[in-house]
Formats: C-alpha cells, sequence, structure tokens
C-alpha cells in the first residue's frame, strides 16, 4: 500500500468464491466498493472524476468483472487515491489464496494512433513502472500525475508487479485508454482459473 496519510478503518470480507468488498473510511474519505471476479464485465457508481470513471469502467468491462464503488471525501486527489486504494483491496479480497489462477498475465492493445503494453504479476510483490508517455498536464477533467498515482496506488493495493508503457501514440485520452485496456486483459488473464488447486508458486504460497 502507499505511504504517508493515515489508513483509518479498513475492513476487506469475503463474500463468496471469487468476490471481494474493501470499505475505507477516514476524515478525509468514504469509500466502498464490491467487486465479483467472474463477472459482468460492468461497473456502477462513481469516483467522482469522470475521467478516472471512464478508466473503471474500461477496466470492468475489457477484464470481464464487475465493479461496485461509490465514493466520497474532501479533494479529487485524495478520491482518486484512495478509491485505488479501495479497489485494489477489493480485487486482492476476490482473489482468496489465489490458488488455481494463472497468476501472470500480458497484452498488447492498440486504440487508433496509441500502442499499450502491461504485464502483471499477481504473486503479492508490490511494484509498478506506469510510463503513460502523455505530453498534457491533464486529460480531460483529470491531472495526469493523479492518472499516474490512481495505476500506481492500484498495483501497491493489490500487492502485484505491474509493467505498463504506451510503446507510441500522438492523443492523451487514446494513450491512457489503451494502457487501461492492456492491464484489463492482462488481468484478465492472470485471474483467470487453470482447473488446478495448486498455488502457483514454487514455493507453494503467494
Amino acid at each position: 500500500m502507499t505511504q504517508g496519510r493515515g489508513f483509518g478503518s479498513e475492513k476487506i470480507s469475503d463474500l463468496r468464491a471469487r468476490e471481494g468488498s474493501c470499505e475505507r473510511k477516514t476524515l478525509e474519505v468514504q469509500i466502498s466498493a464490491r467487486v465479483c471476479l467472474e463477472g459482468p464485465g460492468e461497473f456502477s457508481g462513481s469516483s467522482g472524476s469522470a475521467f478516472i470513471d471512464h478508466m473503471i469502467r474500461t477496466l470492468a468491462k475489457h477484464a470481464s468483472i464487475r465493479i461496485d464503488l461509490e465514493a466520497a471525501g474532501d479533494l479529487r486527489h485524495h478520491v482518486i487515491e484512495d478509491t485505488a486504494i479501495v479497489l485494489g483491496e477489493a480485487i486482492r479480497s476476490a482473489l482468496g489464496e489465489k490458488r488455481g489462477i494463472r497468476r501472470f498475465g500480458h497484452a498488447f492493445v492498440p486504440m487508433d494512433d496509441a500502442l499499450a503494453r502491461a504485464a502483471i504479476d499477481l504473486g503479492g510483490r508490490s511494484y509498478s513502472k506506469i510510463r503513460l508517455n502523455t505530453k498534457g498536464e491533464s486529460i480531460e477533467d483529470t491531472k495526469v500525475e493523479d492518472i499516474v498515482h490512481f495505476l500506481e496506488s492500484l498495483a501497491s493495493s493489490m500487492k502485484c508487479n505491474l509493467h505498463l508503457k504506451v510503446l507510441y501514440g500522438s492523443n492523451d485520452h487514446h494513450k491512457v485508454e489503451a494502457a487501461m485496456k492492456a492491464l484489463a486483459v492482462a488481468l484478465r488473464d492472470a485471474a483467470s482459473p487453470t482447473g488446478r488447486e495448486d498455488v502457483p508458486s514454487a514455493k507453494g504460497a503467494i
């Protein structure tokens, strides 16, 4: 998880297999999320940012998961950051012990002028390298630095390795959307069942 501000109270609970939820209440934000990894690819609710909502909806659709979100808070930066934390926790909760999943996923996704690459490891180690290669300071109603921080916080909270790069492109909106679609496809593959019951690690635990 990200460091710095206090996390307040958090609650994570498995609703049933492949479902998870998280709630976060601090003096700055009140956020809750529920995730079902079995889909359908739908998103309901709002982060308060139209572009971040667009990205979460894109993630849900192309990862074939359902995301329900309620978010409110004092500052947009706080809500965007903590939405990523709560969403990552809910996804991690839904994965449970991660038995029988592929664990690794990768994807190349084009969107018009842009091409993005994502690689993910759900092995329980937090690390991210995000390179969106945008030119402007904002996309629609959201600062680029907040978009990058959203992705970094999501990876940290999920406790995954995430390497996400826009290889080229001319339109910032297309670059970030291609990156989110690539992340979604990679996550879908990494979280998909293999039909086995073992933990996908030589250590026997992740």
